[in-house]
């Protein structure tokens, strides 16, 4: 696998990476920012936004991919050298597409 990435590091990275979603969803909530609802199940998480409209997070152990679906299409990222996970495709980095996806589909700026 890519740079000898481990499964117990692959895990780690999705745990601390799907932990840091729900408490900055969990931090939205009690700050008023906006209203979203995160239900995980085991390496999926699900945000449902105000609007009704859906962001999918979610792990791929055999691929050692995170997966993102979203208004504007699935995306598949890998954790490159400097712990960052990057789309197999444009590079883009994970926490900012999810922004970016986040803030169109609710209509408010959001950043992870």
């Amino acid at each position: 696998s890519p740079y000898g990435l481990i499964d117990v590091q692959y895990d780690a990275a999705i745990r601390a990476t799907l932990s840091r979603v729900e408490s900055t969803v969990d931090r939205w909530l009690e700050e008023d920012v906006v209203d979203i609802d995160a239900a995980r199940t085991g390496g999926m998480l699900t945000l449902a936004l105000p609007n009704r409209s859906q962001l999918i997070v979610n792990a791929q152990p055999p691929l050692h991919e995170l997966w993102l679906a979203a208004r504007r299409g699935g995306f598949h990222f890998r954790l490159n050298a400097e712990g960052l996970w990057c789309d197999t495709r444009t590079g883009d980095e994970f926490f900012a597409l999810l922004s970016a996806c986040a803030s169109e589909q609710s209509q408010t700026t959001l950043q992870f």
